[in-house]
């Protein structure tokens, strides 16, 4: 099964679009996914108007069954909201023992019902940030066309590294993603090319890129997603290679093989070597 964490050090790149576009992708494939949103604002449940029983505070802190916490949104997609009390989630995991550890014992029993999970994380060096990078081990950097994206796509294969190296754990950023992409103005040559430094340093696949669409904003406005609005959108069939994209990456045991297109496999990635 696949586990993968979608950051940023800096806010506004994409991310909740990113995690519910992907997760939709998976699951229309046939993959059962779940999407955790661990962001203390609960993005997610704001932007599709969820209003579930249980949120995951309640399946981390009162140990309530993950079935009743869940909520499908789609077939083989289920999603565990956040919501303000994630902060006072994350206050009282502070004080527990091995608390990087604490998503991985938590969703632990549960693994086996998905063949993807998602965590969707808050745009700042948290204690939550911690558990995901140490629950999933792979993390998916999402880039938009501002100089400061690269500045937090930097502090997050940072935390990983520090917090890998920490609880003894290999923690590895796996693909940029840019996101929020659109060829008319001047300042996204720019931020493609630090993208493409920033990928030879570390010697990370930049994915395809993510265009700007019309679609997004009116998916947010009916607290919809991106398939439901628009099937053919522009955005949505750049998450799609993307999400072909991934499975091969990730793909380290051939389980995901028949999820993704042959002739669309890694479309659009390039790895840059370093020198």
């Amino acid at each position: 099964m696949m586990k993968l964490m979608i950051g940023n050090q800096k806010g506004g790149v994409g991310k909740t679009t990113t995690a519910l576009a992907l997760g939709r992708c998976f699951a229309d494939r046939g993959l059962r996914t779940l999407l955790v949103d661990s962001d203390p604002q609960g993005s997610i449940a704001v932007t599709l108007k969820l209003k579930p029983e249980f949120y995951l505070a309640d399946f981390i802190l009162n140990q309530v069954a993950l079935p009743l916490c869940v909520h499908t949104a789609a077939p083989n997609f289920e999603i565990l909201a956040g919501n303000r009390d994630t902060v006072t989630m994350e206050q009282r995991i502070n004080t527990m023992y091995g608390r990087e550890h604490v998503f991985q014992k938590a969703f632990g029993q549960y693994e086996g019902n998905y063949d993807v999970i998602l965590v969707d994380v808050s745009p700042s060096i948290s204690l939550l940030q911690a558990c995901s990078m140490v629950f999933c081990q792979s993390i998916l950097i999402p880039v938009s066309m501002d100089t400061l994206s690269i500045s937090g796509a930097g502090a997050t294969i940072f935390s990983a590294k520090n917090i890998g190296d920490n609880v003894m754990t290999s923690i590895l950023p796996i693909a940029i993603l840019p996101t929020i992409v659109n060829q008319r103005y001047g300042l996204t040559e720019v931020v493609m090319g630090m993208i493409g430094r920033l990928s030879e340093t570390y010697n990370l696949p930049v994915l395809n890129q993510i265009r700007t669409d019309q679609t997004i904003g009116r998916a947010a406005r009916t607290h919809s997603m991106l398939k439901d609005v628009d099937p053919g959108s522009k955005a949505l069939e750049d998450y799609e290679t993307a999400a072909t994209s991934i499975l091969k990456l990730m793909d380290h045991n051939g389980e995901f093989e028949r999820f993704t297109r042959p002739n669309e496999a890694l479309n659009g990635v390039e790895t840059a070597q370093v020198n």
